[in-house]
């Protein structure tokens, strides 16, 4: 079991016409990087996604839930947004089997479904609740705050669906809250209605949080081995506890993407995983990169890459034309799955047709391997920054190997950029507008704000 990162195309040296990150500036790097490890470890009661995977009381509540859980239930609904979604989908995606929900019973060995709500589009939200069983769906309502507008018109809407077709005694039992252990509006439900819950640590932010309950219980109530996952993710918090960027994966990664970008202008950067499974885990990420970089910097400038997410080899088919003739501002970092290379033999037929003799023999592990590989060199040969994110096979272990990967390396990341990677203001002005257009108690001077914002102006409509 091994998480590997290869990133020779992104120096110096083996990209042509000086294009690469040099060995004087990577060199340069290791003292800011000592900085960033000691800021970001010095902090390990207030950053509590580093202490998740060895958190055994916290995993023993998800387990209960599962536990009590299993074989209840047909249906599992999550009602949640940003990281409270984007980790459960990432982890059904890469550890379930393709296609889980549209699979019988015994083909998913028993276990549910999952449906995710992640929007408040009326249009998804009727669709879902009209192809559910209630009887037979429990429900999570994940919200740290227990105020997230969206999720909470989730929360109303459904319990609401709950109650009409069950009662209101036996709707609660198809309720477990998500939330903060102390605080927030679900929280005092649970405590008034007797409604089952699971704790979000209060040092644990939404888009950390996927090696918590909100990632850790629809992952158990689906038969993944979390186990597995908090042991390859507390692998790599522990290997991240050098300081020395030849040893530390999670270092190494946001070292070579803030060179990139501070120094390189490589400021769009791609995650492009070679596997159908991972698809998800790189618009995780995206959300994960995105919302804690993007941030104005000390010196009143703005400053964070933006994330992109591709899937090879599909994508060789309409984003790598881009990636090989567009703007020189990109990075890509590859996803390989190296435990494969016998999987899907290919049919030896039409030997006598060029275009397709040559397949025979080979395999379709073999066929996806060496496009990752190729299109790396091809990248490489044309100056295009790229690196290689190795593991073994797709499993727990890894996932949380790499989950732990982004969520550490994002860390050290906000240091090297001088931003705090754990708030998000950018995006809290927008939820005040939201507040006071629907009439929210205390949103008067957002409301205020609001009425002054210029108006629609006839001369720029069509």
């Amino acid at each position: 079991m091994t998480l590997t990162l290869d990133f020779t195309n992104m120096m110096a040296g083996a990209l042509p016409d000086g294009a690469g990150i040099s060995l004087a500036e990577w060199e340069a790097a290791a003292e800011p990087f000592r900085r960033a490890h000691a800021a970001v470890h010095v902090r390990t009661g207030d950053l509590g996604f580093l202490t998740l995977p060895t958190n055994v009381a916290l995993l023993a509540q998800s387990e209960a839930v599962a536990e009590w859980a299993k074989d209840r239930f047909t249906d599992v609904l999550l009602l949640g947004i940003g990281g409270s979604a984007l980790g459960p989908i990432a982890l059904r995606t890469a550890l379930c089997a393709p296609q889980w929900n549209a699979l019988e019973t015994s083909q998913r060995g028993g276990y549910p479904r999952l449906h995710v709500l992640d929007n408040v589009d009326p249009a998804s939200i009727a669709a879902t609740l009209g192809r559910l069983n209630l009887t037979h769906t429990l429900v999570l309502v994940v919200s740290k705050s227990g105020g997230t507008v969206e999720t909470m018109a989730q929360y109303l809407i459904v319990r609401e669906a709950l109650a009409a077709a069950l009662g209101e005694d036996v709707a609660r039992e198809h309720l477990v809250f998500v939330t903060d252990p102390e605080k927030g509006a679900l929280r005092a439900i649970a405590r008034q209605e007797g409604v089952r819950t699971v704790d979000i640590p209060a040092n644990v932010g939404g888009r950390f949080s996927v090696l918590s309950p909100v990632g850790i219980l629809p992952a158990a109530l689906l038969g993944i081995d979390v186990r597995a996952l908090l042991a390859g993710a507390a692998h790599v918090t522990e290997q991240a506890q050098s300081d020395s960027l030849k040893a530390n994966v999670p270092g190494a990664f946001a070292v070579m993407q803030w060179l990139a970008d501070s120094r390189h202008g490589r400021h769009v950067q791609v995650l492009m995983p070679y596997a159908d499974p991972l698809r998800d885990l790189a618009l995780w990420f995206v959300q994960l990169w995105a919302e804690s970089l993007g941030k104005i910097g000390p010196d009143g400038q703005s400053v964070g890459p933006t994330p992109l997410p591709a899937l090879g080899a599909t994508d060789q088919h309409s984003q790598v034309q881009l990636f090989m003739e567009g703007p020189r501002d990109k990075t890509v970092t590859f996803i390989a799955v190296r435990g494969r290379l016998s999987d899907g033999p290919i049919p030896a037929r039409h030997a006598d047709i060029a275009e397709l003799g040559y397949l025979a023999g080979h395999t379709l592990g073999e066929l996806i391997d060496i496009e990752q590989r190729a299109t790396a060199g091809a990248l490489a040969a044309r100056g295009r920054f790229n690196a290689t994110l190795g593991i073994d096979t797709i499993d727990a272990w890894h996932l949380g190997a790499l989950m732990q990967t982004f969520a550490l390396a994002t860390a050290y990341a906000g240091v090297l950029y001088g931003i705090d990677a754990f708030d998000q203001p950018g995006v809290e002005l927008g939820k005040q507008f939201a507040y006071a257009l629907l009439g929210r108690a205390g949103s008067d001077s957002a409301r205020a704000e609001w009425d002054a914002l210029p108006r629609p102006d006839a001369r720029f409509q069509i």
